[in-house]
């Protein structure tokens, strides 16, 4: 049985995540300690002290390194540079074993219901919201650690369309919506009443209308 199996994300994470952070400081604070006074080591520590980082990028650094850790135990053993889409596929796809989101098959009575009354045999899976943010934090974290934006896996054709089917199966299956709300546009006011035209500017236009002809003006007086 291949090892990968065996790597719960969370538990492995953390400690991926502790060893990281944990090894270069050790190392550091030991030599530093018998050639720097108290004061001085002090004033260091301060000084190295980091903001902490937000839930977001310690959420993306656990998933890096969970992914990295699967990219090690595979087999055979996968490098980043070559990995692929179809390997990011692999990947969500052994995720659900870890997942809680029920999702009924077509033959289960709860197909399609969103609150079902009575516990069933069918699969938990990880929802669709989850993977969805999963990989997008893993494609921010690529291109972070140098990899080139044209060889993302995570952005490749294959792992949207799979999210895309990920999503419209689990809305069947679980009687739910995952449209995104449409925001409504601010009504604009009605425009202004028009005013009524003139009497002046209507006057020609209906005597074109009707094309009244008026007689001709009389001769002069002693005219021939």
């Amino acid at each position: 049985m291949d090892h990968h199996h065996h790597m719960l994300p969370n538990s492995d994470t953390s400690q991926l995540s502790d060893h990281y952070i944990s090894t270069p400081l050790s190392s550091s604070s030991s030599s530093s300690s018998s050639s720097t006074s108290p004061s001085s080591a002090a004033a260091m520590a301060i000084t190295n002290q980091a903001p902490s980082p937000s839930r977001y990028e310690s959420q993306k650094r656990r998933d890096w390194n969970t992914f990295g850790q699967y990219l090690r135990n595979h087999r055979p053993p996968l490098s980043l540079a070559r990995c692929s889409g179809a390997h990011v596929l692999e990947f969500l796809r052994y995720l659900d074993q870890f997942g809680k989101t029920k999702v009924h098959v077509q033959m289960c009575p709860f197909f399609g219901h969103p609150n079902p009354p009575a516990p069933c045999p069918c699969p938990l899976r990880q929802a669709w919201g989850s993977l969805d943010a999963l990989v997008g934090r893993l494609r921010a974290a690529y291109e972070e650690n140098g990899g080139r934006p044209e060889n993302n896996p995570f952005g490749a054709r294959a792992v949207r369309l799979y999210l895309r089917e990920v999503r419209e199966m689990q809305s069947k299956a679980r009687g739910i919506s995952y449209e995104k709300k449409k925001r409504k546009k601010p009504l604009l006011p009605p425009p202004p009443p028009q005013p009524p035209p003139s009497s002046s500017s209507s006057s020609p236009s209906t005597s074109n209308h009707h094309h009244l002809l008026m007689p001709p003006p009389p001769p002069p007086a002693g005219a021939t």
